[in-house]
């Protein structure tokens, strides 16, 4: 059965590109149109496999995920979280065998947009084409700020490195205000994030309460000193490349 056009499951994506980007109303036209086919997924369900070779890209809708890779003995290295409005695997456009896995983190909601129209779409539309390249760059931005991050930073230094980008990231799709912003993240989540152990993690948020520059309310985070946190994570965010930011 063709899928049909749904503007609202391509409305994040759009929010996320303006996020970076100034769009027309020819290019979100284009983009409302793409056929998409929306699922619900329970947390921690793998939405593509290390070694898939996938016939669509996956946009997130609502909810968390993230890239991961598993090693012999079932070790796990967190490569990314990703928000709603990403597309976390778009380089399977043009790389077909999966290198590493992408999983919900929590349940979530996500669209499958068959490779055929996004082709298609970059073909008809180049400066879209262009676009979802830059956001491919930002992506490999991001990749660079972790190895650094598990290269030379401290374990303190990491998670404060992280709770400013993910806050900056959700404030740009209208998802964080006022210094707060959800974290569905477990301690486990963390540390296999930032190559470091649950108890290490533990010892980090119980310091970073006590300062106070943080506070967790469930899965709500809330930055009681942003202005320090930046300077501790020693945070620039010219890697997110964020020229508009949701109102």
């Amino acid at each position: 059965m063709p899928l049909a056009p749904n503007p609202n499951a391509t409305a994040m994506l759009i929010r996320k590109l303006e996020s970076i980007a100034t769009l027309s109303d020819e290019q979100r036209q284009a983009i409302e149109n793409l056929p998409v086919r929306t699922y619900n997924l329970a947390a921690r369900q793998d939405i593509m496999r290390d070694g898939d070779k996938p016939s669509h890209c996956c946009l997130i809708l609502d909810g968390w995920a993230c890239r991961y890779k598993l090693l012999g003995d079932g070790r796990r290295q967190i490569l990314s979280f990703h928000i709603p409005g990403d597309v976390p695997d778009l380089q399977s456009l043009h790389i077909p065998t999966m290198d590493h896995g992408l999983a919900t983190v929590t349940k979530a909601t996500v669209a499958f947009i068959p490779h055929e129209s996004l082709m298609e779409l970059t073909l008809r539309h180049p400066s879209i084409g262009a676009l979802l390249w830059r956001d491919t760059l930002i992506d490999a931005g991001i990749f660079r700020a972790w190895m650094v991050g598990m290269g030379r930073r401290s374990a303190f230094e990491q998670v404060a490195h992280l709770f400013c980008e993910m806050y900056l990231k959700l404030q740009a799709v209208g998802l964080a205000e006022h210094y707060r912003c959800p974290l569905p993240l477990t301690q486990i989540d963390l540390a296999d994030a930032l190559g470091i152990t649950n108890v290490h993690v533990n010892r980090v948020l119980k310091e970073m309460r006590g300062r106070p520059l943080i506070t967790l309310h469930g899965q709500t985070l809330v930055i009681e000193a942003w202005d320090e946190l930046l300077r501790v994570a020693e945070f620039d965010p010219t890697y997110l490349q964020l020229e508009r930011r949701a109102a």
